[in-house]
């Protein structure tokens, strides 16, 4: 049993190993807090760390994405049709910016002149 339970933690630390990086905050990365989690965590079943493991295994190869397509007015809406592509664009550009940029941006969102 124990043995087991060990297998099922090696899969979840496999897992959390294949998590992206987050180049937008790289102080604070998602896989280190949830590993620490799972290593406090030693009183959980065999059958729930293999759970949990699948559960990551999923979101890391975007299965629900592909299941449930997000397609047409969903990404465009009437409102502000760009604002998704806007987004992607922002949080792409956002880890490549300098300290002096990123006051600028801000103060440019504080006061707005039209």
């Amino acid at each position: 049993m124990a043995r087991q339970a060990i297998s099922a933690q090696r899969h979840v630390l496999r897992a959390l190993s294949q998590w992206p990086k987050d180049t937008l905050r790289p102080e604070i990365q998602f896989q280190d807090i949830l590993r620490k989690r799972f290593e406090q965590s030693s009183g959980l079943s065999e059958q729930e760390q293999l759970r949990q493991a699948n559960a990551l295994y999923s979101l890391i190869d975007n299965r629900y994405k592909r299941k449930y397509p997000i397609t047409g007015s969903l990404l465009r809406p009437k409102s502000n049709p760009t604002y998704f592509t806007d987004l992607v664009q922002e949080l792409e550009a956002a880890p490549n910016r300098s300290y002096i940029e990123r006051v600028w941006l801000r103060l440019r969102g504080i006061v707005r002149l039209q």
